[in-house]
């Protein structure tokens, strides 16, 4: 039986480094393009950096923290590499697809699995009109910014802002606003996976706004859409018992 063609990935940081050349040395090491399996060792950033730059490969990714952050990662373990990557199960993700366009009249694209955010980029409060699938949901929100977020991404910055932690396998985008001031306290809303979200910034002169798709940032927009691109299949392994499901589930009881 062949051994597991394995491509190892590792963040700069030194102790990511040396567990990727133990661990090259040991199962040996392939391109990322000849690979049946991919072994990115770092934190959920560089898992991130990794799924983006792989997208076009079939091979799924399986993380080991070797970083801060290791939601999406799996523990690290070096002697039952093979064993723990043969009994891995998949989580499938869809990215978010933004398109935004600047104070220029220029168009900017961007691929997020965690979330698309809008963030005020002065000292005033960002003034953003709301549109769901064509019809004008909330003329005004006058905030410190807004996001839309993935089930896989809810944890994360989405979390943080106090939005809802979402089953992986939901069909729905939470969108949270952050730091509401009007409407006073408006926390967002949960959508159907389908739905096109637009952002209109007010007064962009006066309030310049920002956005951001994971490592993506766009300056001076004057509006963002947000739409789930089915196109895209991330494949994602973990442990079993140690899913992306089980993990938000866990996340809840903290």
């Amino acid at each position: 039986m062949s051994a597991l063609k394995i491509a190892f990935l590792a963040s700069p940081m030194p102790i990511a480094q040396s567990a990727r050349r133990d661990l090259a040395d040991r199962f040996g090491d392939v391109p990322p393009d000849e690979a049946e399996v991919i072994v990115a060792l770092g934190g959920d950033g560089f898992m991130l950096q990794t799924l983006h730059a792989t997208q076009q490969i079939a091979a799924p990714v399986y993380g080991m923290n070797r970083g801060t952050v290791g939601f999406l990662m799996n523990e690290y373990r070096e002697d039952d590499l093979p064993e723990r990557l043969a009994a891995a199960e998949q989580a499938i993700i869809n990215p978010l697809h933004m398109t935004a366009l600047d104070a220029a009249g220029d168009s900017h694209e961007g691929l997020a699995i965690n979330e698309v955010s809008l963030l005020r980029a002065g000292p005033q409060a960002a003034k953003l009109k709301i549109t769901v699938d064509g019809r004008v949901r909330m003329s005004e929100l006058v905030c410190d910014g807004a996001l839309v977020a993935t089930p896989a991404g809810s944890t994360a910055y989405n979390y943080s802002a106090h939005g809802p932690i979402l089953p992986i396998g939901a069909d729905v985008l939470a969108l949270t606003a952050m730091a509401a001031f009007r409407p006073r306290r408006w926390r967002g809303a949960l959508l159907p996976k389908s739905a096109v979200v637009r952002f209109d910034v007010l007064d962009s002169k006066k309030r310049p706004v920002m956005a951001e798709a994971d490592s993506k940032s766009v300056r001076n927009v004057t509006c963002v859409e947000i739409r789930s691109d089915p196109a895209i299949e991330h494949r994602i392994l973990f442990d079993p018992g140690h899913g992306l499901e089980e993990r938000l589930i866990r996340e809840q009881f903290v």
